[in-house]
């Protein structure tokens, strides 16, 4: 005896399943991490079987990230793009500077952004402080341009990619100041410019990488080398300039890659990376505190 009112022929069969994002869907199909009936729009193909949705969220947030040894995120096919905007700047800097003077191959005598950026430490010492970062942007002429663009090309991309954009960028504006602050004491009447002494910081960088990773630091120590050699034999070249920024570059990059393993950062990333930013204030603050030594120093030499 049946009573259609309560389901007719149907009455004791199991209700199918629904879909737990979309109940008005019956499923025989479910997850097969949590058990949860799921329609086939909700499952995606996992490793063993098919998971629903909130399970792949749920897993992709328990996947770490790669990383570099600086702790900078491991982008696939990255574009450096702190590397082209500086090479941007500095074009943008000597196209100034060329108009300025009407002269692309003399474009130091009558350019105003010249004579206010380039770096004289006894225009420093009465005020003019742009000149110690400044400096780093500017070239005398088209040759002394093309050779530094072209070596924060090559080692800007490795450097960036290793350290990451932030960090990279702060690498790259410790070296000018590390660059700077040596002309200061050591080369106090010459008038510098140039982004070379933030290229030497690019090779103390790189140099420290390597050491870092364990691998032959035999090619880029020679390339230092000769580099310090031209800066020695040919006239008219910053050997200062060129010292200070590999000195202040390596140190920044030994702040972040050595420091926090030596201070116990171990495995704690966020830890690791807060220790490196305070290693790279650190130079930057004795970099800073040894500038404003030598500006007094010159205040009163002068009599200013």
């Amino acid at each position: 005896m049946t009573n259609p009112g309560w389901g007719g022929a149907n009455d004791g069969a199991p209700l199918q399943p629904r879909c737990v994002r979309h109940p008005d869907r019956p499923t025989g199909l479910a997850c097969t991490r949590c058990g949860r009936p799921s329609c086939h729009n909700c499952l995606q193909q996992a490793s063993v079987g098919q998971q629903c949705v909130d399970c792949v969220k749920s897993g992709n947030k328990d996947v770490r990230q790669a990383r570099t040894i600086a702790g900078a995120p491991l982008r696939a096919q990255a574009k450096p793009y702190v590397t082209y905007t500086l090479i941007g700047l500095n074009i943008l800097a000597f196209l100034v500077t060329a108009a300025q003077a009407g002269s692309v191959m003399d474009n130091f005598p009558g350019s105003s952004l010249f004579e206010s950026w380039a770096l004289f430490a006894p225009l420093v010492a009465v005020g003019e402080w742009i000149r110690v970062l400044g400096s780093g942007f500017l070239h005398f002429g088209p040759m002394h341009l093309a050779v530094n663009m072209f070596a924060l090309y090559i080692f800007g991309r490795d450097v960036e990619a290793i350290l990451g954009r932030a960090r990279f960028s702060a690498v790259y504006l410790l070296s000018i100041l590390g660059g700077s602050a040596a002309v200061m004491f050591f080369d106090t009447m010459s008038l510098t410019a140039g982004a070379s002494g933030a290229v030497f910081g690019l090779l103390g960088a790189e140099l420290l990488i390597l050491l870092r990773l364990k691998r032959s630091p035999t090619p880029i120590i020679a390339l230092i080398v000769l580099n310090v050699v031209i800066s020695v034999t040919i006239p008219n070249i910053s050997f200062w300039g060129h010292f200070g920024g590999l000195a202040a570059g390596a140190a920044a990059t030994a702040g972040l890659l050595f420091v926090p393993e030596w201070l116990g950062a171990g495995r704690n990333r966020e830890k690791a990376v807060r220790i490196g930013w305070y290693a790279m204030a650190a130079v930057g603050v004795i970099t800073g505190t040894l500038m404003a030594v030598r500006v007094m120093q010159l205040r009163e030499q002068f009599g200013l």
